[in-house]
């Protein structure tokens, strides 16, 4: 599967933004997708994981009660609506995708990445 994630910019803080990752291939609904970040002199970290269904979600205490991420099976879309953004969360987003059914929040295990998005939010 190829992915390919969308939707960053510069925001300010306390603005919202919604990340799309466009998934290549008739199997998406198999993937088990997550979202991470790499902010600027730090290693990347997971941000939010959705189940293949999505039925199952999963995030980082960082981003929990701002970010929602959720799926589109029909278009082969994954999400990541951002809410309350703060300076901290300014950082290059990846969409990820494993074959499996559950959640995967483990970096290592993801096969499939995007190629990120530029997130930048200002005080």
């Amino acid at each position: 599967v190829q992915l390919q994630a969308s939707g960053g910019g510069l925001v300010q803080a306390g603005d919202s933004l919604r990340l799309s990752c466009a998934a290549s291939g008739r199997t998406y609904s198999r993937y088990a997708m997550g979202w991470f970040r790499q902010a600027p002199g730090k290693e990347r970290e997971f941000v939010a994981a959705i189940s293949s269904s999505g039925s199952s979600t999963y995030y980082a205490d960082s981003v929990k009660g701002r970010f929602t991420v959720s799926r589109d099976n029909a278009k082969n879309t994954l999400y990541l609506q951002m809410n309350s953004l703060k300076p901290e969360d300014t950082a290059v987003y990846y969409c990820a995708a494993e074959q499996t059914y559950g959640l995967v929040t483990v970096q290592s295990s993801y096969e499939f990445w995007g190629q990120g998005t530029q997130v930048t939010v200002s005080s």
